[in-house]
C-alpha cells in the first residue's frame, strides 16, 4: 500500500496480528510468567538479546522469555505507541518513575552530571536532587527556558554533563524548555568519548502536541498514566528511543524488574485508539476554561502555553514546536494558601486528586502537594507559589465546569 498512513490509522493496524491469537479481533491477556522455547537455540539467543550479549539483527523478534523481560501485551503497546513520535522502539514500564529513573541510570555512572530544566514533577525533583547524588551523580538544576547562550555555558564549564534533561511543558508552571536550542548545546559539547544525550519529559503535550524527537530529542518520557492510559485506572511509564539507546534501557528495566504487567499494558491498548480524539476534545474544554478563568476578577493570572500573558519569547516557543495547546492550565487567585484552599474545597465537579490526564476534571494545589517536597526556596524560585492552583481538564462539558469554577472563586473576599 502506497498510501502514508496517519497515526491514529498505524495503531489500528500495527503490533498485533490476530491469527497468532486464534483470530480474537482484540489482543487476549497474557497473564503468564514464563514462556516455552521450541528449541534450546532459541532460548540460548533470546538472552543473548535480553541481556545485551548481541544485538538483533534487522527484523529479528527475540523470543519471549518472562515477563520481567518481554510480554506480548507490553510489546505491543511499544510497537503501536510509537507511531506520533516516529523513534524505532519502545519500553513500557510499570511507572513514569521507573520510566526516567531506569532510562537515566542505562547511562549515567559516578562521577557524571545530569544538567535538568527546573521545575521538574515532584517525583523526578526527588530522584534528581536526593538518589542520583547518593550513588555520586551530580545534578545541575537550570531554569526553565534558559537562553541558549547560558545553557551553553553551564554545559561548557562542566566535561562530565552526560545527560541533559528537559521537561516541557513544566510542571506546574507550564513553560516550554526550548528543545532545538538544548540539542545544540549537546551536539557543540559532545565528544568521541563523551555523547551528552537529550531526554524530554513529553507527558503534558505528547504524543500528539508536541513531537520531541523532530527537534533533537535522544530519549521521549511519558508516564503512561497521565494521557496515554487517560482512565485514571492504571500506573505506567514509557521510553521512546532509537533502537541503539533502548538497547541498554531495557536491559536496565530487566534488571530492576521496572516491566509493566500484562493487564496494565492490556488497559493501554484500549486507551491507544481513543488518545488522539481524547486530547483533543480535552484541549477545546481546557481553552474555554482558560478564557473564563482569564476573565474572573479573582485570578492574578493563568498559566497555559501558547498564551500571551506566558511571554513573547515563550510564545514563540510555542508555535515553534508545539502542535496545540494541551489540556493543563495552572491559575493563581489572590492571596495564598488560605484563598487557594477555599476554592478547592469549594468545587465539586473538578476531583480534588494529583495525577493529570484523566477523562475527568482534576484540581490539586502544587505548592502543598505534588511539589511539597521542594524546600521554600526552592518553590519560591521556580515560581510554585501557595496562591497557584494547577486544573487537568476532562471529557465533562467545558459549562459546567466553568460554572464549578465561578462558584468556587465567588467565594473569595
Amino acid at each position: 500500500m502506497s498510501h502514508h498512513l496517519k497515526p491514529q490509522t498505524v495503531i489500528f493496524e500495527k503490533g498485533y496480528d490476530p491469527q497468532l491469537s486464534e483470530g480474537a479481533a482484540v489482543p487476549p491477556v497474557f497473564r503468564t510468567s514464563t514462556f516455552v522455547f521450541r528449541t534450546a537455540e532459541q532460548g540460548k539467543r533470546a538472552f543473548e538479546i535480553a541481556y545485551g550479549l548481541r544485538p538483533a539483527e534487522p527484523g529479528e523478534s527475540p523470543a519471549l522469555i518472562y515477563t520481567r523481560v518481554n510480554n506480548p501485551n507490553a510489546e505491543m503497546v511499544e510497537d503501536k505507541v510509537v507511531a506520533w513520535d516516529g523513534t524505532e522502539a519502545a519500553a513500557l514500564f510499570s511507572s513514569g518513575m521507573g520510566a526516567i529513573s531506569n532510562s537515566c541510570l542505562a547511562f549515567l555512572r559516578p562521577g557524571d552530571t545530569l544538567a535538568f530544566s527546573d521545575p521538574v514533577y515532584g517525583g523526578t525533583e526527588y530522584f534528581f536532587r536526593h538518589l542520583l547524588p547518593a550513588f555520586h551523580i551530580r545534578t545541575i538544576p537550570f531554569p526553565v527556558g534558559t537562553p541558549e547562550a547560558e545553557l551553553d555555558e553551564l554545559v561548557r564549564r562542566d566535561p562530565t554533563i552526560k545527560i541533559i534533561y528537559l521537561e516541557s511543558p513544566a510542571n506546574p508552571t507550564m513553560k516550554l524548555a526550548d528543545i532545538p536550542a538544548a540539542r545544540r548545546v549537546a551536539d557543540r559539547h559532545s565528544t568521541p568519548d563523551r555523547r551528552i544525550l537529550l531526554f524530554v519529559d513529553n507527558t503534558f503535550m505528547g504524543p500528539i502536541f508536541c513531537r520531541p524527537k523532530e527537534f533533537g530529542a535522544d530519549v521521549i518520557l511519558y508516564s503512561g498514566t497521565k494521557f496515554i492510559g487517560g482512565h485514571s485506572d492504571i500506573v505506567a511509564g514509557l521510553a521512546l528511543a532509537s533502537r541503539e539507546l533502548m538497547g541498554p534501557i531495557k536491559v536496565t528495566r530487566t534488571i530492576l524488574g521496572a516491566n509493566a504487567a500484562p493487564d496494565t499494558a492490556w488497559l493501554i491498548l484500549r486507551s491507544l485508539s481513543t488518545l488522539q480524539i481524547r486530547m483533543e476534545q480535552q484541549q477545546e474544554n481546557a481553552r474555554r476554561v482558560v478564557a473564563f478563568l482569564q476573565s474572573h476578577p479573582k485570578v492574578v493570572r493563568v498559566a497555559y502555553p501558547g498564551d500571551p500573558a506566558m511571554g513573547e519569547s515563550q510564545v514563540e516557543l510555542w508555535r515553534r514546536q508545539c502542535l496545540g495547546t494541551g489540556s493543563i492550565i495552572s491559575f493563581f487567585v489572590e492571596g495564598g494558601e488560605k484563598q487557594a484552599f477555599a476554592v478547592l474545597d469549594r468545587v465539586r465537579l473538578m476531583k480534588l486528586a494529583v495525577s493529570l490526564g484523566g477523562v475527568e476534571s482534576l484540581i490539586e494545589h502544587p505548592h502543598t502537594m505534588t511539589h511539597s517536597d521542594m524546600t521554600e526556596q526552592e518553590k519560591a524560585h521556580a515560581g510554585i507559589t501557595p496562591s497557584m492552583i494547577r486544573i487537568s481538564v476532562g471529557l465533562e462539558d467545558p459549562e459546567d465546569l466553568i460554572a464549578d469554577l465561578g462558584q468556587a472563586l465567588d467565594v473569595l473576599p
